[in-house]
Parts: C-alpha cells; structure tokens; sequence
C-alpha cells in the first residue's frame, strides 16, 4: 500500500483534450500509484454519438474521469484529473477543473480541429495550459509555426511532441506546464 508524504504539496492538474487523442494513456503512464479509470467498453448505442473518424480501432472511452499523481519533488506531487473527450460528458467538466492550476491538452494533428473545442472550454474555466501533440504512428509533422497558428495558441503557450505511452516524453510534457505556471502571476481561485 502507499501512503502519502503529509509533507508533500498537492497540485491538480488537468489533462484534457478531445475524444481519443490519448488522455488515459498519459495518465497511466505518468502515475506513481495505480490509476483510477472510468473506461468502459464502446457500445452500438455510443457508436451514434461518439465520431469513430480518426479512432476507428478504439474499442473503450472514459466515462467519468481519469485519476492519477507524480510527484515532482519530495514535497510536490501533481494530482492528474483526465477528462472524458465526448461532448456529452462535458457537464462534468466545471466540477473537475474547480481547483486546478493548469491543464495538459493533448492534441492529434491528424484531426488537429477536434482540439478546438477542448481549447475553449479550458479557456472558459480560466486556466492556463500546455499543449502536448500525441504522436500516433500515421501522424503528420508540421512546422510548430503553422502549429501554433492553426491551434491559435499565444506565444508564451508550451507547444510539446510526446507520446502517451511513454513515461519519458510524457513527463516532458507534464514538465513543460509545470514551468509554465510557475512563470504565470500568482492566480486567485474562488
């Protein structure tokens, strides 16, 4: 069993982005503890609401919420909430974000538009963000420049490659909101 240390600061952290692009990977790779997932299996009735383009292998969706922690130092663990892609389940969103410092959105530049949406409600919630592109076997390379533009992300927004299956490359992502935030104002949360 693990216990946490009582002296470790806990931070959340959101990982986000559209249906399929990878959030439960992330969260299982990146976790020290034995992840909580929500993941059931597709069903006929799911397949109507949920767009299979661009995942046609993908036989599970999160339903609920993804859980997992890193720590990144002996007194600084990141509790890392992933969020469910489909549209349906946004209503959970508010609920998950309220106390979060920052977000992860995983982003696939096969289907880079399915990221806009995810983006905005991000942005609604107010908090600031990194941007990881999943690299996919067939995925296509572009230029961060034209990146940056298609996603509309500001300048000072982290733009990173990882692959979710990779714990090196996804804590480099995870490092580079991390450096982020610590750059950012100090920010007041209700």
């Amino acid at each position: 069993m693990y216990l946490r240390n009582p002296d470790q600061q806990l931070v959340k952290v959101i990982v986000s982005g559209p249906f399929g692009v990878g959030k439960t990977t992330i969260v299982r790779s990146l976790s020290e503890i034995p992840p909580l997932k929500t993941e059931e299996v597709m069903t006929a009735t799911g397949a109507v609401v949920d767009h299979l383009h661009g995942v046609r292998d993908k036989t599970t969706t999160t339903v609920g919420l993804d859980y997992g922690r890193v720590s990144l130092a002996d007194d600084l663990a990141l509790c890392l909430f992933g969020t469910p892609g489909q549209q349906r389940f946004h209503a959970l969103w508010k609920d998950l974000t309220h106390g979060a410092l920052g977000a992860l959105i995983l982003a696939d530049t096969r289907r880079i538009a399915d990221s806009y949406e995810v983006m905005g409600l991000i942005e609604e919630q107010g908090l600031p963000y990194a941007v990881a592109l999943n690299h996919f076997p067939d995925s296509p390379a572009y230029p961060d420049a034209e990146l940056r533009k298609a996603l509309d992300l500001a300048p000072d927004t982290p733009l990173i490659t990882c692959d979710a299956r990779d714990r090196g490359t996804s804590l480099r992502a995870l490092l580079a909101l991390a450096e982020h935030l610590q750059k950012l104002p100090a920010l007041e949360h209700p």
